[in-house]
């Protein structure tokens, strides 16, 4: 009996990752997709030695002042390079890095317009006399744009780091956006493809009278779903790797810590994401009711759970439930492994937590699984 069903888990799991691997969406994206989301961001945020600023200047001449130029036009018109409608300076620091201004004249109704569409973070108002700032205080980049151009107003190219003595620059190995990017892409890809590919795929069969079919052969429920699981493993830790490779290649991304807790807690993860699908799958036999349950589990650990921001921005009181998310444990775990150089003593209560939530929502689904 043992030998059967060893030979049915064997020839069930054969059957699953075939029908994974037939479908050219899957590699497009489990593969392709993830690494373009990499690049994409990775190229976005990622500095590549000075700050760039753009803002929105309005000149202002009042009628007693009109034989005068306004205060900071008639800088730019002495010390920068103008295109068109736009000056251009570049102030020069050989530790902090150039800092890129550029200055678009404009009217107030076209910079209202450029803030909107975020092409400038800050609108200043010249004047003959003075020099207003219009900016969002809440907003990190505007605030830095105003402090870069605030100083070359006052005190030009002289401003930028005058006091470059006390500047002593390093560069620290974890600190980049792609660092901190790519183990939250890898947490969440083990998240959509459990949940996508194991509740959406039972749920369609489901629906489609394909698994009532399966009750009158001689298979074990468990090897079904365990099979699945299997699968869908399989071919996690291959688009992982695929992900890994290519920020290791293009970005330089590398794991700090400890590669065997590294692999624990991503099979930890893969088997706490697993079961929740499980458990979602269950009973539902309607498509469009496992979306909605699949998106109510997936979109807000998406959102909260620390992937493409830190979740600390968010409110104090939020902040113990988000940390104890599935997600936000495999999120978190991954960055200490990459980052902080954590080993499997670091992370094994994650894993173990992690494992449970697994194993106990597999049991339950378990219970709860039917065939039509």
């Amino acid at each position: 009996m043992n030998k059967i069903t060893n030979h049915q888990l064997y020839r069930l799991i054969a059957a699953h990752f075939a029908e994974i691997i037939r479908e050219p969406s899957v590699i497009f994206w489990g593969v392709v997709f993830p690494i373009l989301m990499a690049w994409g961001l990775g190229i976005a945020f990622t500095q590549k030695g000075g700050v760039t600023a753009k803002l929105a200047i309005v000149k202002m001449i009042d009628r007693k002042d009109q034989n005068h130029e306004t205060k900071l036009i008639s800088l730019l018109t002495a010390s920068s390079v103008r295109k068109d409608s736009s000056y251009s300076v570049v102030l020069k620091n050989e530790k902090l890095g150039d800092a890129n201004l550029t200055f678009i004249e404009t009217s107030w109704s076209n910079s209202y317009t450029l803030l909107k569409k975020g092409k400038v973070s800050v609108i200043i108002e010249d004047r003959a006399t003075e020099t207003r700032y219009h900016f969002d205080p809440a907003n990190a980049e505007a605030k830095a744009a105003y402090a870069l151009a605030s100083g070359f107003a006052a005190g030009g190219f002289s401003s930028y780091g005058n006091n470059q003595s006390e500047i002593e620059p390093f560069t620290l190995s974890g600190t980049r956006y792609i660092d901190f990017l790519i183990p939250g892409l890898l947490a969440m890809g083990i998240m959509m493809a459990c949940c996508w590919g194991i509740s959406y795929t039972i749920i369609d069969r489901r629906s489609k009278k394909l698994l009532r079919r399966m009750v009158a052969t001689p298979m074990k429920k468990s090897n079904f779903l365990l099979a699945l699981i299997t699968a869908r493993f399989t071919m996690n830790v291959a688009e992982a790797l695929l992900l890994f490779l290519f920020a290791w290649l293009y970005f330089g991304t590398k794991v700090q810590g400890s590669w065997p807790a590294l692999i624990v807690l991503f099979i930890a993860g893969n088997i706490a994401f697993s079961g929740i699908s499980i458990l979602i799958s269950s009973h539902t036999a309607n498509p469009e009711v496992g979306n909605g349950l699949i998106n109510a589990i997936v979109t807000p650990m998406m959102v909260v759970s620390g992937v493409f921001f830190s979740y600390h921005n968010f409110p104090e009181w939020a902040l113990p439930v988000i940390q104890y998310l599935p997600l936000t444990m495999i999120t978190d775990s991954f960055r200490s492994i990459f980052n902080e150089g954590a080993g499997l003593l670091d992370v094994w209560r994650e894993a173990l937590v992690l494992t449970t939530i697994g194993a106990v929502s597999f049991v339950i689904g378990m219970k709860l699984f039917k065939w039509y």
